[in-house]
């Protein structure tokens, strides 16, 4: 069984299905986890609250309790740093009580804990992609790079606090990706237009203070989790590296074959990035490139299908999970449903 706290997107790239309102966005949050699911032999997981608002019964093959725009940090804390104009109240706690208010429906109405930690125990639960949105709303919201710094160790923590509490209900296989490299994507290029040239990565264009950001909380999480690592050394925590499995697309685009500018949106409402927060994609006034597998961004905000199939190779089938995940489920051999850490 699969489990999934959090995609996080505005910057995610485990795309599941989303409660969102535009079906071109809901396609392309799918691309990602399609090619993870198919590839472990897995069904494609329903999402635990429909577009209407409901709770979806099924829960066999797994459940995602994404959220578009959720964040890792509660909108208490965010309004306690004057955040108060939020996509969602859905952050990583709401994600994580849901998960816990489900169990008896995953599990039977008339299991008690032990049956939970064992049907838990035998899933994959993938915490993650998130805390993008944090930055992205706090951005917004007009902080200074040094103030959304020292927020940083803040939001790693409620990461990490959601992963012990899993652990403690059973988890032993998990998979916790680091955010994606935050200054090249289109919509916060769009905001920082007139900075500085030396503020850009002479290599990709990207923003170098927002990347730098990005590679700050990864390596407090990386920390974090090889201190649960110690602390709990028979569960299996697999350090997603997003950042670095995206970057090698940034660095060399040619090689994979996106020869149109590798910061360019294929969708969007015009400007130096195609992207234009009044007229985004699918706006009666954006426009679509005519050859979307040639371009590394979709929307300003998410990549392409033929994108995300090369950070999917990265990860699970290349050097960018801590541990190699193809070394702890290889996905040339049959796979069960129900991945543990014997798998």
């Amino acid at each position: 069984m699969l489990f999934y706290l959090q995609i996080n997107l505005v910057f995610s790239f485990f795309m599941l299905i989303e409660t969102m309102d535009n079906q071109v966005h809901n396609m392309i949050l799918l691309l990602f986890f399609l090619y993870e699911a198919e590839s472990l032999q897995l069904p494609l997981v329903p999402p635990y609250i429909s577009e209407e608002g409901v709770h979806v019964a099924g829960f066999e093959h797994g459940i995602n309790y994404a959220v578009a725009g959720a964040t890792a940090m509660s909108s208490h804390l965010l309004a306690e740093e004057g955040i108060h104009d939020l996509v969602t109240n859905a952050s990583l706690e709401v994600q994580l009580r849901w998960f816990k208010q489900s169990l008896p429906l995953i599990c039977g109405i008339a299991s008690g804990n032990a049956i939970f930690i064992v049907e838990i125990g035998h899933s994959l639960i993938l915490v993650g992609e998130i805390g993008g949105n944090d930055y992205y709303d706090l951005i917004r919201g007009g902080k200074s790079i040094d103030e959304i710094k020292s927020l940083v160790p803040l939001v790693v923590k409620t990461i990490v606090s959601t992963i012990n509490e899993l652990i403690g209900i059973g988890a032993q296989t998990l998979i916790v990706p680091g955010v994606l490299p935050l200054g090249c994507s289109a919509d916060h290029l769009t905001i920082a237009q007139g900075s500085k040239n030396e503020e850009y990565d002479p290599t990709t264009s990207c923003l170098l203070w927002l990347n730098q950001l990005a590679e700050y909380h990864n390596q407090l999480l990386q920390k974090e989790l090889n201190h649960i690592r110690e602390l709990h050394s028979n569960v299996n925590i697999i350090y997603a590296d997003y950042y670095n499995a995206t970057m090698q697309i940034y660095r060399f685009p040619y090689k994979y074959g996106f020869i149109n500018e590798s910061l360019k949106t294929c969708c969007g409402g015009g400007g130096p990035f195609n992207y234009n927060s009044t007229a985004t994609c699918g706006d009666e006034y954006a426009t679509v490139c005519d050859e979307p597998y040639t371009y590394v961004n979709w929307d300003g905000v998410h990549f392409t299908e033929a994108a995300y199939k090369v950070i999917f190779e990265g990860l699970f089938q290349g050097p960018y999970t801590t541990p190699a995940f193809k070394s702890l489920c290889p996905l040339s051999s049959h796979v069960r449903i129900g991945i543990s850490s014997s798998s």
